[in-house]
């Protein structure tokens, strides 16, 4: 019995350094719980501060403050001849027709000064919405109508509350808040869905700013992008993954590609800029060099990511097509390729995303200019939307701060749809082995 008790007491000690354990890696692992879920719970609220921000700036920028003017479409300065002919209705004076409208609502301004302060009430682009209007309907010519019209950009920060408080505003400010209040009493100031912003190019103007053209431009962009990116980055890894040999050419390919993956995006523009523009003489700022430029940075995303959805596919599954006489081709294009493309377009479409909200490489082939007209193809010049969000972030007028946001908001929503697509096609066709 004595000889028994050390081995009981040695035991006892044991059991006790091991309990001692356990529970000192019990607490390390809650530790290690808790600081990733704090981790999460901080990236969350970070996230949700920047989204907020960005909302609260930009949401306004899809509304439009507009007013009601009595306008009359003078025939003696619309067509003072009655020819009624396209030139003469395109180049008359349709200023003048709100100016007076204006002018008549206050007839109390008398001072030269304020009288051109209220003539920039009204934004710059109301007179082009006046010829569109005559020109589409020449029986207007002569008669009096009512016609909503947007107000000056200042005058829509003022309406929005962006300017601070009226005690805060300078004196050109204040005359125009007490016209927009009087206004505001007679029902002719009203907010409007801003059409302008969704279907305009870029302009100096910010009432006559829209996203449009930076969207086509994006579109065309992609269009190369994808065009020439996806077919080459699959053949690509289809062949590094399927045919190639194991050699050293093979490895310094694969890890080239990598490396590129890695590469910074600017380097790219440099790229195109030397190669696409001063060798081979593309037009700069276009989409077809940004396209192309974007192929070159998009490619290592999709060849490794299509490697990978090579790799995830049983080798049991070529063992049984070459078993049954499958050629090799055969077994790669009718039965490997099929399981692993649900993988291969999901990285194609994260690169594409990763295309699209890329600036550095197009500001280095020309894609920072100001461009006004929508592009109409792949050669015309163009920008992109998240340069457009850089030139407008860099204007000094308080109303492309709004814009700004709001642009940054569509582009994220483009960028979630298209992540959410990726999401889709990974959960919807994905195979587990």
């Amino acid at each position: 019995m004595n000889d028994l008790a050390p081995h009981k007491v040695a035991t006892s000690r044991s059991l006790d350094i091991v309990m001692e354990g356990l529970a000192k890696r019990r607490k390390a692992e809650l530790r290690f719980r808790a600081y990733g879920l704090i981790s999460i719970i901080a990236a969350l609220l970070f996230l949700l501060i920047l989204f907020s921000s960005i909302i609260s700036k930009g949401y306004s920028a899809f509304l439009y403050t507009n007013v009601a003017l009595d306008i009359t479409f003078d025939p003696q300065i619309i067509d003072p001849e009655g020819t009624r002919s396209s030139d003469a209705l395109s180049g008359a004076d349709y200023d003048a027709l709100w100016k007076s409208a204006v002018y008549r609502l206050f007839p109390e301004v008398t001072d030269r000064q304020k009288k051109r302060a209220l003539s920039g009430f009204v934004g710059s682009s109301a007179g082009q919405r006046l010829r569109a209007m005559v020109k589409a309907e020449p029986e207007l010519i002569g008669t009096t109508r009512r016609v909503w019209l947007p107000v000056d950009d200042n005058i829509d920060m003022l309406a929005k509350g962006h300017l601070g408080e009226v005690s805060e505003l300078n004196d050109r400010n204040r005359d125009s808040q007490g016209w927009l209040v009087t206004l505001q009493n007679q029902d002719r100031i009203r907010k409007a869905i801003n059409q302008e912003f969704f279907t305009n190019g870029d302009s100096r103007e910010p009432e006559a700013a829209g996203i449009w053209g930076a969207v086509s431009g994006s579109a065309f962009t992609l269009l190369v992008t994808i065009g020439l990116s996806l077919p080459i980055g699959i053949a690509a890894a289809i062949y590094l993954e399927e045919f190639a040999s194991r050699d050293r050419w093979t490895d310094f390919i694969e890890v080239n590609i990598n490396n590129l993956a890695a590469v910074p995006s600017i380097v790219f523009g440099l790229l195109g800029l030397a190669v696409f523009i001063n060798i081979f003489g593309l037009p700069r700022s276009s989409p077809l060099v940004g396209g192309l430029v974007l192929t070159l940075m998009t490619l290592p995303v999709i060849i490794i990511a299509g490697r990978s959805a090579l790799k995830s596919v049983p080798p049991s599954v070529r063992e049984a097509a070459l078993g049954i006489g499958a050629s090799p081709a055969q077994m790669v294009f009718d039965h490997v390729l099929p399981l692993a493309m649900p993988g291969m377009l999901t990285g194609a479409i994260i690169g594409t995303a990763r295309a699209l909200g890329e600036s550095a490489p197009l500001l280095m082939i020309g894609m920072v200019a100001f461009i006004v007209d929508v592009p109409t193809g792949l050669t015309s010049p163009a920008t992109v939307l998240p340069v457009q969000i850089y030139l407008w972030a860099d204007s000094p007028e308080r109303a492309f701060v709004e814009r700004t946001s709001a642009a940054i908001m569509v582009l994220l929503v483009f960028l979630i749809v298209m992540n959410g697509l990726a999401v889709y096609l990974r959960k919807r066709y994905e195979r587990r082995w």
